[in-house]
Order: structure tokens, then sequence, then C-alpha cells
């Protein structure tokens, strides 16, 4: 990828010349952020603003800034308390029709409906609930209580617009009835909400290419590419090795690095897996090192757009000790990118 489109990228993704303040802020302009690490995913956003803590990020989680839940792919991720109504309404037909094959758990539509009635009546009052306890609840009232069963009735309750995520109880995540978390949500008109959504995505993710708008959101090739149609003027269309990106006119003039860039990215970061094809930023020969044929994404490590290396951060009492790996060993790593990096997981770590 040549210098101006590696530009463009950093600075979509809030890498280089952070301009948000708060999570809130953040989530809404990614539009969405996969989360099923959630801890590696507080990081993404924390490592996206100018400065922020993890207890912020929680504190933000808590408050109900911005919330977690099934909304693409089908996985978790980190929605705005404000759009996650229009999006589930785009989703959440696609994410059960992705899991409607799981006939081996036999589960009947009447006990989805005595799931949704007994979540409904369970989580009224802001009454938030662990998984665990929720399960022990089911078994009570009959209902399969399989980590399977408990995820696709929580998956589905999900998709339903019913649940999302609530509160945390210590390190545990809950669920909540999402009428009660989230009653500013807007419902909007479909065209307004897939041309919302590529908006969100090509601000936060340019450049990129169709394939890739359709792996991110989950959509119909159909739906994605009428997405894009409706927001056709404000979408500049670029070629590199023979694959077509498109830009959002945001950058008609990408801003230059001042500085070389130098992070170290959380695992299932939006920067590579929000991407259908990945080797613009991430050399074909590492693909291994930094994902697997599984799906499981590993922190790497980010220089001026390119994806070289790996971390991993080892938690001790009152500090963090780092283990690094670089792949290409002829790379110039200067002392202060990796202090500065440290420095900033350091900061972040601090209550």
């Amino acid at each position: 990828m040549n210098t101006a489109i590696k530009n463009i990228r950093l600075s979509s993704h809030q890498l280089s010349n952070q301009t948000f303040d708060t999570p809130k802020e953040l989530v809404s302009w990614m539009g969405a952020m996969q989360a099923q690490d959630f801890n590696m995913a507080k990081w993404a956003i924390a490592i996206r603003l100018k400065s922020c803590t993890e207890q912020e990020v929680e504190d933000a989680f808590n408050h109900g800034d911005f919330l977690r839940t099934h909304v693409m792919r089908p996985t978790w991720h980190f929605v705005s308390s404000e759009d996650i109504g229009w999006l589930l309404k785009l989703t959440g037909g696609r994410i059960k029709m992705a899991w409607k094959y799981a006939t081996d758990l036999k589960i009947e539509e009447q006990e989805l409906t005595k799931c949704y009635r007994l979540l409904e009546k369970t989580l009224r009052d802001n009454n938030h609930q662990t998984k665990e306890e929720l399960t022990k609840l089911f078994e009570q009232e009959g209902l399969g209580a399989t980590p399977r069963h408990i995820y696709h009735f929580m998956m589905w309750a999900e998709a339903e617009g019913i649940i999302c995520s609530g509160v945390l109880k210590g390190k545990k995540q809950t669920y909540a009835l999402l009428e009660e978390r989230a009653p500013q949500s807007k419902d909007i008109h479909k065209d307004e909400a897939l041309a919302l959504l590529a908006r969100r995505y090509l601000t936060s993710h340019s450049p990129a290419t169709l394939q890739d708008f359709i792996w991110w959101s989950g959509l119909t090739i159909k739906d994605c590419r009428h997405a894009f149609a409706l927001i056709e003027n404000e979408l500049i269309k670029d070629r590199f090795d023979s694959t077509e990106l498109y830009i959002h006119e945001t950058y008609k003039e990408p801003a230059s690095l001042d500085n070389d860039v130098f992070h170290f990215l959380p695992s299932y970061d939006e920067y590579l897996i929000s991407y259908k094809n990945r080797t613009n930023v991430l050399d074909l020969e590492h693909y291994p090192k930094a994902f697997n044929n599984y799906g499981t994404f590993k922190p790497v490590i980010l220089y001026n757009g390119h994806v070289v290396g790996n971390w991993k951060a080892i938690k001790k009492t009152k500090s963090v000790d780092f283990e690094v790996t670089f792949w290409d060993t002829k790379l110039k790593v200067k002392k202060e990118w990796l202090a500065q990096a440290e420095e900033k997981f350091q900061n972040y770590n601090n209550k």
C-alpha cells in the first residue's frame, strides 16, 4: 500500500492525529468495534483516544455510553447506545439466519418465546444478571441450560433487540434489557440506515473495498452495493494493485504524518479484522503470526501503517512487563518507539 493510502487508513482509524477525548465519541465514530475479547476491545478504544485509562473505558461502558452485543457477522461488537436500535434492525435478521442451522440443539420456537418472556421479567427495572445467574434460572424453568443453549438463547435475544450488555459485576459481564439500557436509541428508514452505516464505515475505515464492507457488516451483497450507491457523491475511487478502493471525501486531502506511528494493537483490532483482504497492511507470509484459520487474532505491532510483529503484556502487582517480537530482524526499531508504546499501555492500566 502506498504511503498516502496508509496515511489515510491510520487517520481514519484514529491511530494518528487522534481527535476524540471520550469512549462514547470514538465508538460512535467507528460504527462498530469487534469485542469478543472484552479486555482487548477496551484497549482498542483507549489506543485511539488522546488519553484514556481502562477505568475510564469501563466507567463509560457501565454508564451505557456504548454497549456490547451481537450485531454483526455474528459476534460481539461495541456500538453506541444511540445507534444500537437502527443497527440491529439492519443486521438482526442476518445474525439469526447465520445460526438457524444449529439443528442439533433442537430449540423450538416456543422455547425462544419462553426465554424472551423470562428475560423481560427477570431483567426488568435494571436488574442486570450474569450469564451464570441466568443459567441457574433457565435450569429452574426447564429451559436448555448447556453452554451452547445459553449462548444461542442470549444471541437470539440480542438479535431481537430484547437484551444487551449491562453494568459489570466485578469483572463479569451482565445482561440488561435494551429498552432500559438505550432508551434514546432511534429507529430510522432502511435506506437512511444503510447510508449511515456505509458512511460510518468509510469515514472510520478508509480506504476499503466493497468486499471489505460486505465482510464487516455481514449484510447481503445487494444491500451493501445499495449502501455505497446511496453515498456515491461522498466517495472517491482509487486503484491499488488492480483493486478498486473507496475513500471517503473526508480524506480528499489526507494529512501527512509528522512523526512515526508505532502502536501495540490489541487482538481482533479493527485495523485488521474489518477487512476481507489484509495483504495491503500485512505481508502474506506473516498471516499465521497475526491470525489463524479458526479466526483467532493475536496482538500485533503496527509501524507506520504496516503490521510488523507481536507483543504481549505481562501484568504484575505494580507494573507491566512486555514481550516484543519483530518478524523482520532487519527492521530498525528506535528505543523511543517502544518506550512510548509501553508507556501508553502502562498509563492505560493506571487506576
